[in-house]
């Protein structure tokens, strides 16, 4: 099943999918997509310690990298399309 979102309902979309594991397409910094299938609210491999900076300012979200089993930051802007439960959401631009 298919469905579109607009890019301000990204963050929302995933807040809603709790600790769900989700799939979802973005470009890096270097232009490239990259596929990641991630998750909210994993804690287990916290190590303490604060960020520098505020994701919310810089338009980013923390998620822990399935694959990768570590943290990863996503630009919000660069997300393309997000797969969970069967069901793959567009994003379309504002």
């Amino acid at each position: 099943m298919n469905a579109q979102i607009y890019k301000h309902e990204v963050v929302e979309l995933i807040k809603s999918l709790g600790s769900k594991i989700f799939t979802l397409e973005f470009t890096k910094n270097d232009g490239s997509q990259r596929v990641m299938t991630a998750r909210l609210g994993v804690v287990k491999h916290l190590k303490g310690g604060e960020l520098k900076y505020d994701p919310k300012e810089l338009n980013m979200l923390p998620v822990f990298d399935m694959q990768k089993q570590g943290y990863r930051m996503i630009h919000i802007d660069r997300v393309s399309w997000i797969k969970c439960d069967g069901v793959t959401y567009t994003v379309r631009g504002e």
